[in-house]
């Protein structure tokens, strides 16, 4: 089509041409006006390719077309016109709430297979298990089916019903549950833990209309387990409402303490965020842990207890939004959401930084780009404004959130991007293997203890399931990235056989960043023993720099 049109308009611009140019002096304007008129100017255009395009379109098109060219052309990454479907997903993330079943499903050797049903779901109920092979969804074959498509078929009207019929390794025949529909709704705090020495473990990962009532209750529950110290996780987090970052900030803060600024164009965009109630835990020492992943609201919370030197902040450096949009609903063709305002930290930091992408796009504790930390340390030493936080340490602006101690498990994410090049367009397959060789290691009950090691032999099973299912794969990508690979056994097969509990003691132990962060918090330091611990560290010292 692109062709013809190309050639239609050779041809025209060729006949004008050859013709005085009378095609081309048919003006879009009936007057000569002596200012630009922009409205006048559209309605012309509209008029002119309503009419008289090559093709017939349909009138509400070229409006929906408009609409989105006009957003598009702002350059602004987080600006975006929200259709119908995405303006339901984003109500998803900001409410955390949906009607379905509960179910994380992802796709194995063509199967939709449970990942893990939500805690108090449906599927929990139910009784269906990480591992079960999704066969039907009611009289649908699931054979072929993306997880989105999979998914769009589990959700529905709160109260429905629907029957899934499932394959479930050591059973022999298909088992059939009936479940109903309900409103779902997803925690943003995902995971309370306690770890070593009396350390508290939050892990945040969104910030939705339940965010700061949901960390206050997770602090709480640690101190009745007698957490002495507390590990706040946002690293992935890619943000949510500014309110709730403000809230949570507000947990952890002094009355009259400024939280964040933003500033817009109008009077409703322009305002401040100042802590209003008092601490509940005044003396509790906190680590923030944050990754390229962390942004928005998360970047709020950082910046903030990190200006009034109430938490360390490690990891790597944020993602930078330093922006705030707000949403105008525009009936049932979805909404618009806008940038309306920059933020900035207690001090007066902008962290925005201008990206591509709409959105953060880090996976969570997963593989980011392969970079140096000594390159990051030289760059924000060398070319970031410094600011003082309240008690005189350093912080920079305009590039994200820079921790006052950075880490990152930098040999673990090459090596992952190394074995994700040579495996190619065999990943999904690697995945499949994983999998089956996790479900084989369960279902032989070979495996009694949570710390198991990775065997030769299991590598070379995952390597025979990966060429069973038709992959070519050099026995050296094994072998070159093994530890890698132990790595991803270790973990599948711990999640299938053990739960995703002991996952994660067995992540944690290999995590550099988490182990950063116990170290500092050894012994339960106070707040202020805290940070001169980790002043030693300091980006702007470790850049040899002051």
């Amino acid at each position: 089509m692109n062709l013809r049109r190309s050639l239609t308009v050779a041809t025209v611009l060729g006949v004008a041409l050859g013709t005085g140019g009378w095609l081309m002096g048919r003006s879009l304007r009936t007057d000569e006006p002596t200012v630009v008129d922009g409205r006048r100017l559209f309605s012309q255009v509209l008029d002119a390719v309503q009419n008289r395009f090559v093709d017939s379109l349909p009138p509400d098109s070229l409006w929906h077309m408009a609409t989105l060219g006009m957003v598009d052309e702002l350059h602004d990454p987080h600006s975006v016109f929200l259709v119908a479907d995405r303006l339901s997903r984003f109500r998803e993330q900001t409410t955390g709430q949906y009607a379905g079943l509960g179910l994380r499903v992802d796709v194995r050797d063509g199967w939709i297979t449970v990942i893990a049903p939500l805690p108090g779901s449906p599927s929990e109920a139910a009784g269906l298990m990480t591992g079960d092979r999704v066969v039907r969804i009611d009289a649908m074959d699931t054979k072929g089916l993306t997880s989105e498509e999979a998914l769009l078929k589990l959700r529905g009207a709160a109260g429905s019903r629907v029957v899934l019929t499932v394959e479930r390794l050591g059973v022999d025949g298909r088992l059939t549950f009936t479940l109903t529909r309900q409103v779902i709704r997803v925690s943003a705090v995902q995971r309370i833990a306690m770890l070593p020495s009396r350390v508290g473990y939050l892990d945040v990962s969104v910030f939705s209309d339940s965010t700061a009532e949901e960390v206050a209750a997770g602090v709480d529950s640690l101190l009745a387990l007698g957490m002495a110290s507390l590990v706040l996780d946002l690293r992935g987090n890619p943000g949510g409402l500014v309110q709730q970052g403000a809230a949570v900030s507000d947990l952890f803060l002094d009355p009259g303490q400024e939280i964040v600024t933003l500033r817009g164009r109008t009077p409703e965009s322009n305002q401040t965020f100042t802590d209003k109630l008092p601490q509940k835990w005044p003396s509790l020492p906190i680590v923030v842990l944050v990754d390229r992943g962390s942004a928005s609201a998360a970047e709020i919370v950082a910046g903030a207890l990190q200006d009034h030197d109430r938490a360390v902040v490690v990891g790597s450096t944020t993602y930078g939004k330093g922006s705030a949009q707000s949403v105008f609903e525009a009936g049932p063709t979805g909404a618009l959401k806008l940038t309306t305002s920059l933020w900035f930290t207690p001090v007066g930091r902008s962290i925005s930084i201008r990206h591509a992408t709409m959105e953060p796009v880090a996976p969570r504790r997963a593989a980011a780009a392969p970079d140096s930390l000594t390159s990051e340390v030289d760059s924000m030493v060398a070319k970031r404004k410094a600011f003082r936080t309240d008690k005189g340490r350093i912080v920079y602006g305009g590039g994200g959130i820079t921790p006052d101690v950075l880490a990152r498990d930098s040999a673990a994410i090459e090596q992952g991007a190394i074995l994700q090049s040579v495996l190619g367009r065999a990943v999904p397959t690697f995945r499949d293997a994983l999998t089956a060789l996790a479900l084989s290691l369960k279902s032989s009950g070979a495996l009694s203890s949570t710390t198991f090691a990775v065997t030769p032999a299991m590598r070379a099973e995952l390597l025979a399931g990966v060429r069973a299912r038709g992959a070519v794969v050099a026995d050296s990508a094994f072998e070159e990235n093994a530890a890698v690979v132990d790595r991803l056994i270790g973990y599948e097969v711990t999640r299938y056989v053990f739960g995703r509990d002991a996952e994660f003691s067995r992540r944690t132990a290999d995590d550099p960043v988490m182990q950063r962060a116990l170290t500092l918090l050894r012994d339960a330091p106070g707040r202020d023993a805290l940070l001169v611990r980790a002043s030693a560290e300091h980006p702007s010292k470790a850049g040899g720099r002051s």
